[in-house]
């Protein structure tokens, strides 16, 4: 499922169960008022802790995805800085190997960027452009590496060894390091876990709401709408290539560097 609409039912969905759970605690509270007249003195212990884990619950998934979401802002900038530093110090190697080096940075950086490009799509043919844009990047990549071994051998001075070598080794590890940033999410169970301690918060409140005579919609919706937005937030802020809240504007350093080197 493309990781936008998922954000979008994953908080509809919550939004509707939330509005269901104030309801089902509104009705129990009013049963439980007939039955007994204390039957809600007690519990605001309870409450309160319930309210305090949802609210640490919120507070850490938020940080983290904002944490997750700048790391591959980051990433973005710190590939397009090693590509570029790469491409200058291709000025070391001999001048006969310097022309078929630069179209391959060429050929690489927009292999980068068809890759970037395929997955704001989230669709099955975004993912298959995806890897096939991976596999021609890898492939770009030993390429690049064995013409910059066999130019540097040609350096008398081996600056090319000792400059370009270690750039295209870095060059290289910011593409594995953003693939596993791109895989990094909340795990599974804390989302689950979240979702949970928001629908029971919704059950206590309403309970707590019977105190009244009628519903008050209004809050109803409110606290509904407040917690479903605050975890489509988190959850759109997981997929940086799709939803709202996305890393396009970082991408402007790789656009630019390709520009750059035309």
């Amino acid at each position: 499922m493309n990781p936008a609409v998922m954000a979008v039912s994953v908080s509809v969905g919550l939004l509707a169960g939330m509005l269901l759970c104030l309801d089902a605690g509104f009705r129990l509270g009013r049963r439980a008022a007939r039955r007994q007249a204390l039957s809600h003195e007690g519990i605001g212990a309870l409450e309160g802790a319930v309210y305090a884990l949802l609210g640490l619950l919120l507070g850490f998934t938020f940080a983290g995805a904002t944490s997750r979401f700048e790391a591959h802002r980051q990433l973005i900038v710190k590939e397009a800085n090693a590509i570029g530093t790469a491409y200058l110090r291709l000025d070391e190697l001999p001048a006969e190997s310097q022309p078929e080096m630069r179209r391959l940075f060429r050929d690489y950086l927009d292999a980068r960027l068809q890759l970037q490009a395929s997955l704001r799509e989230g669709k099955a043919a975004g993912r298959e452009m995806a890897g096939r844009e991976m596999e021609r990047s890898s492939r770009l990549q030993e390429e690049i590496w064995s013409r910059g071994v066999a130019g540097s051998r040609l350096d008398p001075s081996q600056n090319s060894a000792r400059l370009l070598l270690p750039a295209l080794n870095e060059m290289f590890d910011v593409t594995t390091e953003r693939a596993v940033a791109f895989q990094a999410h909340l795990p599974r169970l804390i989302f689950y876990l979240l979702m949970f301690i928001a629908l029971m918060s919704a059950l206590l409140a309403g309970y707590s709401m019977a105190k009244r005579k009628a519903r008050s919609l209004l809050h109803m919706l409110l606290y509904a709408a407040c917690i479903s937005a605050t975890i489509y937030a988190v959850t759109d802020l997981e997929f940086p290539r799709a939803g709202l809240i996305r890393v396009d504007a970082a991408d402007s350093a790789l656009l630019q560097l390709r520009d750059a080197i035309r």
